[in-house]
């Protein structure tokens, strides 16, 4: 069985491909360029030059090629100017679909990673509730956005043309994680840095819950559905700090919380300077709405039942595995 791979010098992607490696697929990583292959250093993968800006360049670049199953898993989560987000994210999924389509790729699955963002800021009065698959999507980010128009695409499609399952993960940590990284950085240096003064309830799940979900989706999942992934748990705001205090040996700490004004004030003065400079940054509109949000809540149970998903890794051990990986790779 042959096995394409998008984003597979990402994050999410490059875990992904090792399962895949693991389970014996010819494994086919996508990637560009100028991505590294820091992570994709198995001499068993093939690799392939993919360009999501253009159908007509994909359809030349899979001319040719016959996969069972494609994992969609590119995509940017960061941008300079909104605008970016549906060139990469949504018309960049339309071209790939469409490229697969054209050249009558065989297909037994296409699994899109989506976002539990693409629901928003819902179900926002205590107590807080699960957000449910019923429940009308409203993002209140342009990443969200993006991806929602992503998946409203997709439901265009009927099953008997593309078989597509979407999976809309909370947020995911691990190994190789940049921006959760940026808070184990921040607690290293004495500091954690909260927002809000109300009650805010969080969800994760550890990427290699992501990479199950991914393989029993390919197996199992029912064409047109989406599932929410997290790890099962809420938590509160201060949990997973707290317990990256406790993997770096309990330095001392100051720890503030800010008011959401000060948020907002802090993330347009970084938008101004990411314009300014041409850099991206963490500090923008997106982060501040992120962070603002009080309800990560979300129902797992269709995935559990319809794809038998069953998180392994709660946040106390997923945490310990991720900064005993960025100690020993000098991240920390």
């Amino acid at each position: 069985m042959k096995i394409l791979i998008t984003g597979a010098s990402g994050f999410i992607g490059s875990f992904i491909v090792e399962e895949a490696l693991k389970r014996g697929f010819e494994t086919w990583a996508a990637i560009r360029k100028s991505s590294s292959k820091a992570f994709l250093q198995d001499e068993r993968i093939h690799f392939i030059e993919l360009d999501f800006s253009s159908e007509k360049k994909l359809t030349e670049q899979l001319q040719g090629k016959d996969f069972d199953y494609v994992v969609h898993a590119a995509g940017v989560t960061k941008c300079l100017n909104k605008d970016d987000f549906f060139r990469i994210n949504t018309e960049g999924t339309k071209n790939f679909v469409s490229a697969l389509q054209y050249t009558k790729m065989p297909l037994k699955r296409f699994v899109y990673i989506s976002s539990l963002s693409i629901m928003g800021a819902i179900r926002e009065q205590q107590p807080y509730k699960e957000i449910t698959e019923r429940d009308i999507p409203q993002p209140n980010t342009a990443y969200g956005e993006s991806k929602l128009a992503a998946e409203k695409y997709l439901s265009t499609l009927t099953a008997n043309s593309f078989p597509y399952v979407i999976l809309r993960p909370t947020g995911v940590y691990g190994p190789r994680e940049r921006d959760y990284f940026m808070m184990a950085k921040s607690i290293q240096q004495h500091l954690d840095f909260a927002v809000g003064y109300k009650q805010q309830d969080i969800t994760f799940v550890y990427v290699t819950d992501v990479v199950q979900a991914v393989f029993l989706a390919l197996e199992k999942g029912k064409t047109g559905r989406s599932y929410f992934l997290s790890d099962g748990e809420v938590y509160q705001s201060s949990t997973f700090s707290d317990l990256i205090r406790k993997e770096l040996g309990n330095p001392w700490w100051i720890r503030v919380t800010a008011p959401l004004w000060l948020l907002r004030i802090i993330t347009c003065v970084g938008e101004m300077i990411s314009h300014i400079t041409g850099k991206v940054t963490a500090l923008n509109k997106d982060k501040y709405n992120i962070m603002k949000q009080r309800n990560w809540r979300c129902d797992i149970t269709p995935a559990r039942q319809e794809l038998g998903y069953e998180p392994k890794v709660k946040l106390a051990e997923g945490v310990h595995n991720s900064i005993l990986w960025y100690k020993k790779n000098k991240w920390l």
